[in-house]
């Protein structure tokens, strides 16, 4: 594991910069070269992995999974000699985090805050990628019910905000101390019915996910959203495995992350193709296709980069943002045990090496 600890705090974090450059380079098996045969371009082991692997998604496919179904469907998990058999629904990042540390999934989709619950449960579920650098947590609200444009926090001071259950209330409650309004704001739970209830003015704002706010802006509301990760270091989606199997098949491993990376590349410079893809594989999508491309297409942009990937690679984990959602989960009592934040992640399994990888800022 590479980890630098830091002190916890919560410095602004530093805008993710556009990076452009080498389209059209990413490929495939179905990509003609100049001389009108297909030339792969990834980085393939040439050495078929045994066995089949699956991948266990958070939650029901959407815009957020992008990279897994383009990768599979382009073909490049078996350019790397993997055999992604299935992307299965999820049923929460709970649950993938467990499964995984059970070993019935080889890979899966889940979050820091639940990498670190089960590990403090017991059981060993490892994250071996960061694909979401930034934490997808948003405090939003419509000018129709807030009354004009929210741009700030303070500006919450005297609102009532409504959030779901589990680590975006953390991280929401979090924002609000940072911005020293806690006190002066009201929060309940609104269980899962955060959006319509900001919709029908029943709150002020809301603290949810970034596609919360793209689903009421779907219904026709001029939306404004102020990110928790401007604020708060915190990690979205990751990529976890049972660390004894990741051990036994570290090659499965490595190559599950490059062709990961390489889909997502593929994906940024094709929004349009990747989003048909992810519907090809999900007809249910068909009818929100305008709000599965526009998630990706938030998510690339906003959500995957930041300075540890400009300097290291995609899916490059740093210490601080495990420790600051660690200390979140431990004064709120939401530990099993004690847990140490630097050992539920590791950066051994990235490929550096790799193009898609070690240069995924230059890539996209």
């Amino acid at each position: 594991m590479q980890s630098t600890p830091t002190r916890r705090s919560f410095l602004v974090a530093a805008g993710a910069a556009g990076a452009t450059g080498l389209s059209g380079c990413l490929g495939g098996t179905d990509d003609a070269g100049a001389g009108g045969e297909a030339t792969p371009t990834g980085t393939a082991t040439g050495t078929p992995i045994p066995g089949e692997s699956s991948l266990l998604l958070n939650w029901k496919p959407s815009g957020l999974h992008v990279p897994y179904f383009t990768a599979k469907a382009k073909g490049f998990y078996e350019e790397e000699g993997l055999t992604l058999d299935t992307i299965e629904t999820g049923e929460g990042s709970t649950f993938s985090a467990k499964q995984t540390g059970l070993g019935n999934v080889e890979f899966a989709v889940t979050s820091s805050d639940q990498v670190l619950n089960i590990n403090s449960r017991d059981l060993s579920p490892q994250s071996v990628g960061v694909v979401m650098q930034k934490s997808p947590a948003v405090v939003f609200s419509t000018r129709e019910t807030f009354g004009g444009e929210l741009t700030d926090v303070e500006q919450l001071a005297g609102k009532t905000v409504g959030t779901g259950p589990g680590m975006v209330r953390r991280l929401t409650a979090l924002l609000l101390e940072e911005a020293g309004v806690r006190e002066d704001v009201e929060m309940v739970d609104t269980g899962y019915d955060t959006v319509q209830q900001l919709l029908s003015g029943k709150i002020d704002a809301a603290g949810g996910v970034f596609g919360d706010a793209i689903s009421a802006e779907a219904q026709d509301y001029t939306v404004d959203s102020v990110p928790v990760a401007n604020a708060i270091p915190s990690y979205g989606h990751v990529i976890a495995t049972n660390r004894d199997w990741a051990e036994s098949n570290p090659e499965a491993v490595r190559a599950f992350l490059r062709a990961t990376a390489r889909g997502a590349a593929w994906a940024h410079q094709r929004p349009d193709e990747a989003t048909d893809l992810l519907i090809e594989a999900n007809g249910v999508l068909a009818e929100s296709r305008a709000q599965q491309r526009r998630k990706w297409e938030t998510m690339a942009a906003e959500f995957m980069l930041s300075d540890a990937v400009r300097e290291h690679g995609w899916g490059w984990s740093t210490a601080e943002p495990w420790s600051v959602v660690h200390d979140a989960l431990a004064d709120a009592d939401a530990l099993g045990d004690d847990v140490d934040p630097n050992a539920v992640w590791t950066n051994d399994y990235l490929d550096t090496d790799s193009e898609y990888v070690g240069s995924y800022a230059d890539v996209i």
